[in-house]
């Protein structure tokens, strides 16, 4: 297997998540995701394609090829088990483990990280409730559904949060919100589209629209 730079791995898991979104990655998108410049994006780009990571078509833009697409999950399963190890074992909060989890997914061992894997329990989903991809990178996708489309007083679990930044981790955590939480909508109210939350037989509670739509629950 051949070893990659951690410039060229974060470059390679960068343009998986946006090709999740889109199926050609342009320049420029690539540049505003990795805060850098657009020549930056173009000299990589040469480099991946040459590695036969990565299939690009002038004025289209690029993808990874089904190579690169092996290196990427390979990187991401390193780094959702390290965020799973973090907050479980070591017990960082969630929203400590993905900074720390960003350096440790360059470690590229396989015995360790399949050693780390059975140690664990051969976990499906990091903390955040994304699916950790298997030694083979095969990757699970659970059906979700946003929180904003769930009916009124129907139980559903909470699988994954989108927005991953510090601050709507910190906001989740002061709300008793986190992956596996069941909870139920009571009210929405028309005025700015909150609505009442309740968990269990705890008191209702108010979240905001913006909050909801970065909360995905298992769609049974």
């Amino acid at each position: 297997m051949l070893n990659y730079s951690t410039s060229e791995e974060n470059y390679i898991k960068a343009i998986y998540h946006l090709q999740q979104m889109d199926d050609m990655v342009t320049t420029n998108e690539l540049a505003a995701e990795l805060k850098t410049k657009p020549a930056s994006v173009t000299d990589m780009m040469k480099k991946l394609k040459a590695k036969k990571l990565l299939n690009y078509e002038r004025y289209q833009g690029f993808r990874l090829t089904n190579e690169g697409n092996k290196v990427a999950l390979g990187i991401i399963r390193r780094h959702r088990l390290w965020e799973y190890f973090l907050a479980e074992k070591l017990k960082f909060t969630w929203d400590e483990v993905h900074e720390v989890a960003e350096d440790l997914e360059h470690v590229t061992n396989k015995k360790l990280i399949d050693k780390l894997d059975e140690f664990l329990g051969f976990p499906r989903v990091d903390p955040h409730g994304d699916p950790i991809p298997d030694a083979n990178g095969k990757i699970e996708i659970m059906k979700k559904i946003c929180l904003t489309e769930l009916p009124l007083n129907k139980t559903a679990i909470v699988g994954s949060v989108s927005d991953q930044s510090s601050k709507i981790l910190e906001l989740l955590e002061h709300k008793n919100i986190s992956i596996g939480t069941r909870l139920e909508i009571k009210k929405r109210f028309e005025f700015d589209n909150s609505m009442e939350v309740r968990i269990g037989r705890q008191p209702a509670f108010t979240i905001s629209k913006q909050l909801a739509e970065n909360i995905f629950v298992l769609n049974n």
